[in-house]
Order: C-alpha cells, then structure tokens, then sequence
C-alpha cells in the first residue's frame, strides 16, 4: 500500500480510509471570477484528524492566508483526483503517495505531468534514500514525504488487561490468542474490510515475514521475472489470512464494517485492538483519550527472530502543476517539510518524521517501530516497488471475493502475477 494509504497500502497508507469531511466550503478556490484569491490556498487530503493542525499553524504563521481544504476517504480520493487533474478542477496542494501503488502514487501523477517538480526545494536532497525513490519520478522530486509509517497489530492496552490476555509473539500463540479473546465475547482485531484499502493491511503485515524474511531480494526477482505472487510465500501468508479469519481473529462480518466502524470498535474495547498503519492510533485516542494503545508486529511465524514489519515512507503531498497559488502552494509544502509542520504532523498521526533531525520524540507506542527500523528489519509496503496500479487494485478487490467465497488465494494470485507481467 502507497500509504496505501499507505496503499491502498502508503494505500495506505498514509493515513487513509478516512471520512469525507470540509473546510472552506464546496466553493473553496474560487472568488467567482474563475482565479484564486492570493491568500487563498486550495487543498486536498486523506489526513483527516492531523491536516487540520497543521493547517492552522500555516495559517498561524502567515497571517492573511486562507486554507480551504476538503478531506476524503483514500478510496473516495483516488477515484476523483486524476479526474480533477486532467479536467484543470485539482486544488493546488494535494495527497500524494510515495511510488507507484495506486492512481494517486507520484509515478502515476508525475508522469502525465500533473505535478509540479519539487527537486530545487531545501528538503529534497536530504530525504533518506529509502524515501527518496520512492518521492521521485525519472530523477525529480514531486512528492514531500513528511513521515514514515509501519503495519502491525495496534491493541488497546486497557482492554487486553480487562481479557486477561496479553499481545501474541509467535504464530501459533496468535492463533491461541485470537481463540481466547472470542470466547470471552471480545474478538482479538476489528476488521474494516468494507473499505477495499483496508483489505490488504493484515495481508502485508503477514507478508513482510512470510515473504521478506527468508528472501529480501524478493522484489528484485520479481522485478527480473525470476519469481512470482502464485508461486511464493505470498501464498503461504494469504492462507494465514484465512487461517486467521477462521479462529475469530475478527468481528463477526469484515466485510459490512467500514474502516471508522472499525476504529470504534477498537478504541471502546468491543475488540482487543486492530490490524492497521500506526495513523490509526492517533484515531483511536480521538475517540478514547484515555485509551493507551501500541504497535506491535504481527507475528506470522514461530521464530520471533525472522520477523519483519512492514515500514515506509507514509503519503505526502505535491503541488499541481497548474496550481492557481503556486507560491503559496510552495510555501504550504515547505512548511510540511519542515521541523514544526513535519513534527506537528507526525506527533499527531503517530508516527514518525522522515527526515533526521528534527528533534521528534517518537511516542512511546510507537517504541517496537522505531527498533525495526532502526535494526533494518523493515520492507516497504509491498505495492510501493510493482510496476502499475493495477496488480494493487486486483489485490484489493481479489481479498474482498475470497472473504465473500467469490474467489481463492490461487486465483487472486495468478491475476496479479498477470498484472504485474502486462507493464514489466
């Protein structure tokens, strides 16, 4: 996921899946003679529950300058915004996500040329190289990535205590656990499998170890045909998926809860936590402040010391090449990319800054992700590095067909070896 959002995963994410929600109005960028007032910046964002801080501090610090911004689901946001740009209707600032994943990835938008080149900024040359790649289309920079992000099981630590269970660290404990936690009535994880983005979050958490751990040069095979989705691991973490579902890992129907349902369902306690990005802890203390929540990994095997977490660069933001605003569109981007708008945002996602430096204190949640990271035991968001969007979209609507018994693991898989080989 393209953060995914995070696709989708980097879809997703980054944060994303989120509800549709405005500020400014439906008529935000246009004084009614078809141009943008100069103090009036258009923007576009799946951060719902963090753009807003940040946007009052831009606005804090530069008095006279109106944001209007509206913010939608990743799923919602993806469908609308090539739509926008090839129609000349896109805000001036908008989510972008790092690689190639999803129809609003920096390839996918970079390429047509719907987005401003971003190289000559102050930050561009100091995003880690990780991240670097994954923000640049044919050698430029078009996407200000602001933080990184990791997939793993997010439990409400109250609720755990209330179950008398503690966090699993192996594969079979897992399994044990998710048994334990539905007998006493509260399921192990909140499952929104109704938003197609959300489908893929436990399957890369899974994936990272059952795939990346015996091979992190997976990708590169991939990449020079050397290996495929049906014939790898990733069938082996699929039917763990599956193994998952049926020992009540899950709410009764994933696929009739949305992502914010989900959310509920983790921050009150009605399940012990929730498989998602870190984004999502900043989501569930919106609706319990006094819940106390932490990231751990997923465990897909039985040796702990094989795991892998699933860890990139989260969404960011671009500027539209035909931006109305482009100065001030520069301005916005640039304070994301500084310390206080990237330590803003990031404290309030959960997540962390992705640029040294910035004198970020990680939230103590957040504490097993910082050591993946830092012990180089971390994969990109497996959609991140494929060669279109395509293999990420056959992905999402495969999961939810073989949780509604419409398709299989085999299947799925194939479709995707097919997508992945049509552009390589």
């Amino acid at each position: 996921m393209r953060s995914i959002k995070p696709a989708a995963l980097i879809a997703a994410v980054a944060a994303a899946g989120l509800l549709a929600a405005c500020s400014g109005g439906t008529n935000a960028g246009d004084n009614g003679s078809g141009s943008t007032p100069s103090g009036v910046l258009t923007l576009a964002s799946v951060d719902q529950g963090s753009i807003e801080d940040v946007v009052k501090a831009f606005e804090a610090a530069n008095p006279g300058v109106d944001v209007r911004f509206t913010t939608s689901g990743a799923d919602q946001y993806q469908q609308q915004i090539r739509t926008q740009l090839s129609s000349g209707t896109a805000p001036d600032v908008m989510t972008v996500w790092p690689g190639n994943g999803n129809p609003g990835a920096t390839y996918v938008l970079a390429k047509p040329g719907y987005l401003m080149d971003l190289s000559d900024q102050p930050w561009a040359a100091k995003l880690p190289p990780a991240m670097k790649s994954v923000a640049q289309y044919d050698g430029k920079t078009y996407t200000g990535v602001f933080g990184q992000n990791g997939i793993g099981a997010v439990y409400n630590e109250d609720a755990l205590t209330k179950a008398g269970l503690t966090a699993p660290g192996t594969w079979s404990e897992l399994l044990n656990f998710c048994k334990a936690a539905a007998s006493k009535g509260t399921p192990a994880f909140a499952l929104g499998n109704q938003d197609n983005w959300v489908t893929q979050i436990v399957l890369y958490a899974l994936v990272a170890t059952a795939v990346y751990g015996p091979d992190r040069d997976f990708d590169q095979k991939m990449q020079a045909g050397q290996a495929t989705f049906a014939d790898s691991n990733w069938k082996v973490a699929m039917d763990k998926y599956l193994q998952m579902d049926k020992a009540g890992c899950f709410q009764k129907n994933p696929l009739g809860t949305s992502y914010e349902a989900s959310q509920t369902l983790a921050a009150t306690g009605k399940t012990l936590g929730i498989i998602q990005g870190n984004w999502v802890i900043a989501l569930l203390k919106g609706k319990n402040p006094a819940g106390k929540f932490t990231l751990k990994t997923l465990p897909a095997t039985d040796n702990p010391a094989e795991f892998v977490m699933p860890a990139a660069a989260g969404a960011g933001y671009g500027v539209n090449a035909k931006a109305k605003n482009k100065d001030l569109a520069l301005k916005f981007v640039n304070f994301v990319m500084s310390p206080e708008g990237m330590n803003l945002f990031v404290k309030k996602q959960g997540g962390l800054p992705s640029l040294p430096d910035t004198g970020f204190t990680p939230d103590p949640s957040l504490a097993e992700l910082s050591k993946y990271i830092t012990d180089n035991k971390t994969v990109p968001f497996m959609d991140q590095l494929w060669p279109n969007p395509k293999v990420q979209q056959t992905m999402l609507s495969g999961l939810q067909e073989i949780f509604s018994g419409q398709s299989t693991p085999d299947k799925v898989l194939k479709t995707m070896d097919a997508d992945y080989k049509a552009s390589s």
